[in-house]
């Protein structure tokens, strides 16, 4: 009898636990970004003829509830105490590594979805014979600190992918890959990558500024042309927000000031407004400081620097891109009139109309591996 009643009362509890969470889910608003996990959150599915037969709707309902379960945060910081009580050194995909490395997981890229993202490059510069294309590839972490993991950590090689990548790009006259393995392995002692997050840092942006100026045939400013500040020094990156280990020692965040400066505009057309500021101090305050460099993400922007004239070296640049660029952009400036910047996960426009609108016969394609060989949006290109 007694056994009975625990049983209804388990089920009982059960049940109104789940509609409770049911309640909460239906009720409460839906997010747009999540901070702890420093990402934006998938966007209620849109039911259409076409996106029912596609699977799209199952796919992004799934996704839409798995982003907005109640306490995700709570679950979350739950499953990863449990994994280091059980002395786990992975969590969410991400390895607790020596010398108080955090890194990704990486896994091999499919080689014909790799083949196909290069195809669409080489296609790209193909179609603009008459542009100048630089195509720089630079290594997360992992890549080059695989001694670094736990022992035992499977590990997929970055560098066979730049690699590939570099084969497969060969044949076209106004194409150059730069291997960032080639750019960044000589400082590879340095504090060129956080340890938190999956940027570089602005040592490790400097060095890909300078190897891409001599690529063009510049003269690079040397480091002790710029007063270095620390911005920030309680930096938590995106690493840490998906492994959630405990006492994970934060990473600082430098600024590189010209000492002697240009002013600089930027144009954000998403919200079309301008600013005279390469940097979003707000952004020191929240959870992702790394949108202190030009103040996070945006589909288009445009940045414009009073050098004097006869004095740049390049007017125009149209700069294709992840967040990578960030911190590397405020190097160019000092370079160039006009950097026009394109994130294609976001922008959904023609990039050779764009290019021949605005008279651009000059780009950089500036991608980390991971992003590069995991996201599709480069497909874009030759809309």
């Amino acid at each position: 009898m007694m056994k009975k009643q625990t049983d209804r009362l388990l089920a009982i509890w059960f049940v109104a636990t789940l509609l409770v969470l049911a309640l909460i889910f239906l009720f409460s608003p839906a997010s747009k970004f999540s901070e702890l996990e420093n990402r934006y959150l998938q966007a209620a599915p849109k039911l259409t003829w076409d996106n029912l037969i596609s699977k799209k709707f199952a796919e992004e309902a799934e996704t839409f509830v798995t982003d907005h379960f109640p306490m995700r945060g709570e679950w979350v910081w739950m499953k990863s105490l449990s994994e280091q009580l059980r002395l786990q050194q992975e969590n969410n995909g991400i390895y607790k590594g020596k010398d108080g490395y955090l890194f990704e997981k990486f896994t091999k890229p499919d080689s014909a979805l790799l083949a196909q993202y290069t195809d669409t490059i080489k296609a790209f510069a193909a179609a603009h014979p008459d542009s100048d294309m630089k195509f720089l590839l630079a290594p997360t972490s992992i890549g080059l600190y695989p001694d670094k993991l736990p022992w035992k950590a499977p590990y997929d090689p970055q560098d066979q992918v730049n690699d590939a990548a570099a084969e497969q790009l060969q044949g076209l006259a106004n194409l150059t890959f730069m291997n960032g393995f080639d750019v960044l392995m000589p400082h590879a002692s340095e504090d060129i990558y956080y340890r938190t997050d999956h940027h570089w840092t602005t040592l490790g942006a400097y060095y890909a500024y300078e190897a891409y100026a001599k690529q063009m045939g510049w003269t690079p400013h040397p480091v002790t042309d710029y007063e270095i500040k620390t911005v920030s020094d309680s930096f938590l990156g995106s690493y840490d927000t998906r492994g959630q280990f405990s006492l994970v020692k934060p990473d600082s965040i430098e600024k590189y000031l010209p000492k002697q400066p240009v002013g600089t505009s930027v144009y954000v057309a998403d919200t079309d407004t301008t600013t005279d500021s390469l940097y979003d101090d707000s952004y020191l305050a929240k959870k992702d400081k790394y949108s202190y460099f030009l103040g996070g993400v945006h589909a288009l922007m445009t940045i414009t620097s009073d050098i004097p004239q006869g004095e740049e070296d390049l007017d125009k640049l149209l700069v294709i891109k992840d967040s990578y660029a960030h911190s590397f952009l405020p190097f160019l400036t000092q370079h160039v009139k006009e950097i026009h910047v394109i994130d294609m996960r976001y922008y959904n426009g023609s990039i050779g109309d764009y290019m021949e609108q605005n008279g651009i016969s000059h780009t950089l394609l500036l991608f980390n591996t991971a992003t590069f060989a995991e996201n599709g949006e480069i497909l874009k290109l030759n809309k």
